[in-house]
Protein backbone atom coordinates (compact mmCIF):
# COMPACT_ATOMS: atom_id res chain seq x y z
CA UNK A 1 0.00 0.00 0.00
CA UNK A 2 2.86 2.07 0.65
CA UNK A 3 4.03 1.79 -2.71
CA UNK A 4 1.11 3.10 -3.99
CA UNK A 5 0.99 6.42 -1.94
CA UNK A 6 4.43 6.59 -3.54
CA UNK A 7 3.50 6.38 -6.90
CA UNK A 8 0.75 8.48 -6.28
CA UNK A 9 3.45 11.60 -5.79
CA UNK A 10 5.11 10.88 -9.51
CA UNK A 11 9.00 9.74 -8.12
CA UNK A 12 10.04 10.72 -11.59
CA UNK A 13 8.65 14.38 -11.34
CA UNK A 14 10.00 14.61 -7.93
CA UNK A 15 13.59 13.29 -8.57
CA UNK A 16 13.75 15.83 -11.42
CA UNK A 17 12.45 18.62 -9.68
CA UNK A 18 14.73 17.91 -6.49
CA UNK A 19 18.07 18.05 -9.06
CA UNK A 20 16.45 21.50 -10.03
CA UNK A 21 16.42 22.81 -7.12
CA UNK A 22 19.58 21.66 -5.54
CA UNK A 23 21.00 23.44 -8.96
CA UNK A 24 19.74 26.83 -8.10
CA UNK A 25 20.57 26.48 -4.68
CA UNK A 26 24.16 25.72 -5.49
CA UNK A 27 24.35 28.35 -7.67
CA UNK A 28 23.63 31.04 -5.28
CA UNK A 29 25.63 28.92 -2.35
CA UNK A 30 28.80 29.89 -4.29
CA UNK A 31 30.78 27.20 -2.40
CA UNK A 32 29.43 27.84 0.51
CA UNK A 33 27.10 25.25 1.46
CA UNK A 34 24.65 25.60 4.29
CA UNK A 35 23.72 21.81 4.48
CA UNK A 36 20.87 22.11 6.89
CA UNK A 37 19.26 24.94 5.00
CA UNK A 38 19.99 22.57 2.14
CA UNK A 39 17.75 19.45 3.67
CA UNK A 40 15.21 21.63 4.26
CA UNK A 41 14.22 23.36 1.15
CA UNK A 42 14.95 19.85 -0.84
CA UNK A 43 12.88 18.48 1.71
CA UNK A 44 10.10 21.11 1.70
CA UNK A 45 10.26 21.41 -2.22
CA UNK A 46 10.08 17.62 -2.47
CA UNK A 47 6.90 17.94 -0.36
CA UNK A 48 5.10 20.65 -2.14
CA UNK A 49 5.41 19.03 -5.60
CA UNK A 50 4.44 15.59 -4.41
CA UNK A 51 1.55 17.75 -2.91
CA UNK A 52 0.46 18.39 -6.83
CA UNK A 53 1.53 15.86 -8.41
CA UNK A 54 -1.20 13.59 -5.87
CA UNK A 55 -3.56 16.16 -6.58
CA UNK A 56 -2.65 15.87 -10.76
CA UNK A 57 -3.93 12.41 -10.46
CA UNK A 58 -7.08 13.17 -8.89
CA UNK A 59 -7.87 15.48 -11.77
CA UNK A 60 -6.74 13.44 -14.38
CA UNK A 61 -7.98 10.09 -13.80
CA UNK A 62 -10.68 10.34 -16.58
CA UNK A 63 -7.67 10.51 -18.83
CA UNK A 64 -4.97 8.36 -17.06
CA UNK A 65 -7.73 5.40 -18.01
CA UNK A 66 -7.28 6.21 -21.72
CA UNK A 67 -3.77 6.13 -21.58
CA UNK A 68 -1.63 2.79 -21.28
CA UNK A 69 0.80 4.49 -19.42
CA UNK A 70 -1.26 5.54 -16.92
CA UNK A 71 -3.78 3.29 -16.63
CA UNK A 72 -2.70 0.92 -14.16
CA UNK A 73 -2.18 4.32 -11.23
CA UNK A 74 -3.94 3.51 -8.45
CA UNK A 75 -7.08 6.23 -8.94
CA UNK A 76 -7.61 4.16 -11.92
CA UNK A 77 -7.49 1.12 -10.39
CA UNK A 78 -9.37 2.83 -7.49
CA UNK A 79 -7.45 1.08 -5.12
CA UNK A 80 -7.00 4.73 -3.77
CA UNK A 81 -9.86 6.83 -3.43
CA UNK A 82 -9.79 10.19 -4.38
CA UNK A 83 -10.69 11.91 -0.97
CA UNK A 84 -7.84 9.90 1.10
CA UNK A 85 -5.72 11.10 -1.86
CA UNK A 86 -6.87 14.57 -1.28
CA UNK A 87 -6.00 14.27 2.43
CA UNK A 88 -2.89 12.76 1.66
CA UNK A 89 -1.83 15.87 -1.09
CA UNK A 90 -2.98 18.22 1.86
CA UNK A 91 -0.65 16.45 4.37
CA UNK A 92 2.13 16.49 1.87
CA UNK A 93 1.47 20.46 0.91
CA UNK A 94 0.78 21.25 4.33
CA UNK A 95 4.40 20.23 5.69
CA UNK A 96 5.84 21.03 2.49
CA UNK A 97 4.85 24.93 2.34
CA UNK A 98 5.27 25.12 6.01
CA UNK A 99 8.44 24.06 6.45
CA UNK A 100 9.44 27.00 3.67
CA UNK A 101 7.56 29.69 5.14
CA UNK A 102 8.85 28.88 8.86
CA UNK A 103 12.54 27.62 7.91
CA UNK A 104 13.68 29.30 4.70
CA UNK A 105 11.86 32.37 3.70
CA UNK A 106 9.17 34.52 1.68
CA UNK A 107 11.01 34.18 -1.76
CA UNK A 108 11.06 30.59 -1.77
CA UNK A 109 7.38 29.87 -0.34
CA UNK A 110 6.35 32.36 -2.61
CA UNK A 111 7.71 30.55 -5.92
CA UNK A 112 6.04 27.63 -4.23
CA UNK A 113 2.80 28.99 -4.19
CA UNK A 114 3.17 30.14 -7.64
CA UNK A 115 4.65 26.71 -9.00
CA UNK A 116 1.99 24.79 -7.25
CA UNK A 117 -1.58 27.29 -8.41
CA UNK A 118 0.11 27.16 -11.48
CA UNK A 119 0.85 23.24 -12.00
CA UNK A 120 -3.31 22.35 -10.25
CA UNK A 121 -4.99 25.47 -11.44
CA UNK A 122 -4.21 26.46 -14.76
CA UNK A 123 -2.42 23.51 -15.77
CA UNK A 124 -4.06 20.43 -14.45
CA UNK A 125 -7.68 22.18 -14.35
CA UNK A 126 -7.79 24.08 -17.72
CA UNK A 127 -4.89 23.97 -20.26
CA UNK A 128 -4.01 20.51 -20.00
CA UNK A 129 -7.77 19.95 -21.50
CA UNK A 130 -8.17 22.89 -23.81
CA UNK A 131 -4.99 24.69 -25.28
CA UNK A 132 -2.33 23.86 -27.59
CA UNK A 133 -0.67 26.57 -25.15
CA UNK A 134 -0.60 24.24 -22.19
CA UNK A 135 3.15 23.02 -22.20
CA UNK A 136 4.30 27.14 -21.89
CA UNK A 137 1.73 27.53 -19.08
CA UNK A 138 3.11 24.21 -17.10
CA UNK A 139 6.58 25.35 -18.33
CA UNK A 140 6.39 27.95 -15.45
CA UNK A 141 5.80 25.31 -12.51
CA UNK A 142 8.48 23.36 -13.73
CA UNK A 143 10.92 26.57 -13.79
CA UNK A 144 10.19 27.18 -9.93
CA UNK A 145 12.21 24.55 -8.30
CA UNK A 146 15.24 25.90 -9.25
CA UNK A 147 14.11 29.78 -8.18
CA UNK A 148 13.34 28.07 -4.94
CA UNK A 149 16.39 26.97 -3.91
CA UNK A 150 18.26 29.89 -5.29
CA UNK A 151 16.13 32.68 -3.09
CA UNK A 152 16.92 29.89 -0.12
CA UNK A 153 20.06 31.04 -0.27
CA UNK A 154 20.28 34.49 -1.81
CA UNK A 155 17.32 36.04 0.21
CA UNK A 156 16.13 38.15 -2.67
CA UNK A 157 15.29 37.54 -6.49
CA UNK A 158 18.29 39.22 -8.28
CA UNK A 159 19.32 38.91 -12.45
CA UNK A 160 20.67 35.38 -12.32
CA UNK A 161 17.07 34.38 -10.26
CA UNK A 162 15.72 36.02 -13.33
CA UNK A 163 17.54 33.87 -15.98
CA UNK A 164 17.25 30.32 -14.36
CA UNK A 165 13.75 30.81 -14.23
CA UNK A 166 13.25 32.01 -17.62
CA UNK A 167 15.57 29.47 -18.98
CA UNK A 168 14.39 26.37 -17.12
CA UNK A 169 11.25 27.68 -18.66
CA UNK A 170 12.72 27.01 -21.94
CA UNK A 171 13.86 23.82 -21.46
CA UNK A 172 10.21 22.45 -20.38
CA UNK A 173 9.12 22.70 -23.77
CA UNK A 174 11.37 20.55 -25.85
CA UNK A 175 11.35 18.12 -22.71
CA UNK A 176 7.95 17.68 -22.81
CA UNK A 177 7.48 17.83 -26.58
CA UNK A 178 9.65 14.50 -26.46
CA UNK A 179 7.34 12.47 -24.24
CA UNK A 180 4.65 13.84 -26.45
CA UNK A 181 5.93 12.52 -29.71
CA UNK A 182 7.24 8.96 -28.09
CA UNK A 183 4.09 8.74 -26.47
CA UNK A 184 2.03 10.07 -29.83
CA UNK A 185 -0.71 7.33 -29.26
CA UNK A 186 -1.43 8.11 -25.41
CA UNK A 187 -2.00 11.86 -25.97
CA UNK A 188 -3.88 11.02 -29.01
CA UNK A 189 -6.68 8.42 -27.72
CA UNK A 190 -6.49 10.58 -24.81
CA UNK A 191 -7.59 13.55 -26.72
CA UNK A 192 -4.55 16.23 -25.36
CA UNK A 193 -4.11 18.87 -27.06
CA UNK A 194 -0.68 18.97 -27.06
CA UNK A 195 1.28 20.32 -29.87
CA UNK A 196 2.43 17.40 -31.67
CA UNK A 197 -1.14 16.12 -31.84
CA UNK A 198 -3.39 19.27 -32.01
CA UNK A 199 -0.46 20.54 -35.31
CA UNK A 200 1.99 18.03 -36.30
CA UNK A 201 5.03 16.71 -35.54
CA UNK A 202 6.67 18.40 -38.32
CA UNK A 203 6.35 21.84 -36.44
CA UNK A 204 6.70 20.36 -33.02
CA UNK A 205 10.25 19.38 -34.32
CA UNK A 206 10.65 23.23 -35.57
CA UNK A 207 9.41 24.41 -32.17
CA UNK A 208 11.97 22.59 -29.91
CA UNK A 209 14.82 23.55 -32.25
CA UNK A 210 14.01 26.81 -31.49
CA UNK A 211 13.28 26.85 -28.01
CA UNK A 212 16.79 24.62 -27.57
CA UNK A 213 18.49 27.57 -29.06
CA UNK A 214 16.44 30.24 -26.83
CA UNK A 215 17.43 27.81 -23.80
CA UNK A 216 21.09 27.95 -24.55
CA UNK A 217 20.94 32.04 -25.21
CA UNK A 218 19.22 33.20 -22.46
CA UNK A 219 21.27 30.75 -19.66
CA UNK A 220 24.45 32.12 -21.22
CA UNK A 221 23.45 35.33 -19.75
CA UNK A 222 24.57 33.94 -16.12
CA UNK A 223 28.29 34.23 -17.71
CA UNK A 224 27.20 37.32 -19.12
CA UNK A 225 26.27 38.61 -16.22
CA UNK A 226 29.27 37.85 -14.20
CA UNK A 227 27.38 34.35 -12.15
CA UNK A 228 28.95 31.51 -13.38
CA UNK A 229 32.68 30.95 -15.22
CA UNK A 230 34.24 29.93 -18.14
CA UNK A 231 33.76 26.24 -17.08
CA UNK A 232 30.35 26.42 -17.50
CA UNK A 233 30.83 28.45 -20.97
CA UNK A 234 32.39 25.41 -22.54
CA UNK A 235 30.86 23.00 -20.72
CA UNK A 236 27.29 23.90 -20.96
CA UNK A 237 27.40 25.06 -24.65
CA UNK A 238 28.90 22.00 -25.44
CA UNK A 239 25.63 20.27 -24.01
CA UNK A 240 23.15 22.42 -25.78
CA UNK A 241 25.36 21.98 -28.85
CA UNK A 242 24.51 18.32 -28.73
CA UNK A 243 21.23 18.63 -28.18
CA UNK A 244 20.89 21.10 -31.50
CA UNK A 245 22.16 18.51 -33.17
CA UNK A 246 19.66 16.10 -31.98
CA UNK A 247 16.69 18.56 -32.97
CA UNK A 248 18.34 18.65 -36.32
CA UNK A 249 18.81 15.19 -36.99
CA UNK A 250 15.14 14.94 -35.37
CA UNK A 251 14.31 16.09 -39.24
CA UNK A 252 15.46 13.04 -41.01
CA UNK A 253 14.46 10.57 -38.14
CA UNK A 254 13.09 7.27 -39.46
CA UNK A 255 10.93 6.60 -36.47
CA UNK A 256 10.06 9.29 -34.86
CA UNK A 257 8.91 7.14 -31.38
CA UNK A 258 12.36 6.19 -31.05
CA UNK A 259 14.45 9.94 -32.19
CA UNK A 260 12.23 11.44 -29.57
CA UNK A 261 12.61 9.03 -26.50
CA UNK A 262 16.42 9.85 -27.32
CA UNK A 263 15.74 13.36 -27.25
CA UNK A 264 13.65 13.86 -23.95
CA UNK A 265 16.28 10.76 -22.28
CA UNK A 266 19.15 13.62 -23.44
CA UNK A 267 16.93 16.64 -22.04
CA UNK A 268 17.21 14.92 -18.63
CA UNK A 269 20.80 14.19 -18.88
CA UNK A 270 21.26 17.76 -19.80
CA UNK A 271 19.46 19.24 -16.74
CA UNK A 272 20.67 17.22 -14.27
CA UNK A 273 24.47 17.93 -15.58
CA UNK A 274 23.72 21.54 -15.49
CA UNK A 275 22.27 21.34 -11.79
CA UNK A 276 25.26 19.82 -10.32
CA UNK A 277 27.92 21.76 -12.42
CA UNK A 278 26.84 24.70 -10.65
CA UNK A 279 28.31 23.23 -7.63
CA UNK A 280 31.39 24.04 -9.11
CA UNK A 281 30.85 26.73 -11.73
CA UNK A 282 30.48 29.76 -9.87
CA UNK A 283 32.37 32.81 -9.63
CA UNK A 284 33.15 34.31 -6.11
CA UNK A 285 32.05 36.82 -4.92
CA UNK A 286 29.21 37.17 -6.93
CA UNK A 287 27.73 40.16 -8.35
CA UNK A 288 24.97 42.04 -6.51
CA UNK A 289 22.24 42.61 -9.06
CA UNK A 290 19.10 42.66 -7.73
CA UNK A 291 15.81 42.99 -8.79
CA UNK A 292 13.34 43.18 -5.89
Amino acid sequence: MLKKYLFLTKPGILFGNFVTTLGGFFLAAQGSVDFLLLLITLLATTLVVASGCVVNNVIDQDIDQKMHRTQNRALVQKTISPSVALVFAATLGLLGFGMLWLFVNAYAFGFAVLGFVVYVGFYSLWSKRTTIHQTLIGSISGASPPVIGYTAVSNEFDVAALLIFLAYALWQMPHSWGIAIYRFDDYKNAGIPILPVARSILRTKVESLIYVVLFAAVLNGLYCFGYTNLFFLISFNALCAYWVYLSIIGFKAENDQVWAKRYFLYSVILITALSFSFSFSYVSPAPHLPLF
